[in-house]
């Protein structure tokens, strides 16, 4: 399986970095795993909801 890093993961998903370890820390991205302190996400990953906004909304 291919990873990616936080800094990747951020620039494809248009986020900041900070934003992409708080999805990996609650466990909101299938298969990420932390190895050496250093998230690793898999490239097929999606981008998880903003819990921010509703749906509806």
């Amino acid at each position: 399986m291919d990873y990616m890093t936080l800094k990747e993961a951020s620039e494809k998903w248009g986020v900041s970095s900070r934003q992409i370890n708080y999805y990996c820390t609650d466990g909101r991205i299938p298969g990420a795993v932390k190895m050496a302190g250093v998230w690793l996400i898999p490239k097929e990953a999606e981008k998880p909801k903003d819990r921010r906004y509703n749906e509806s909304g």
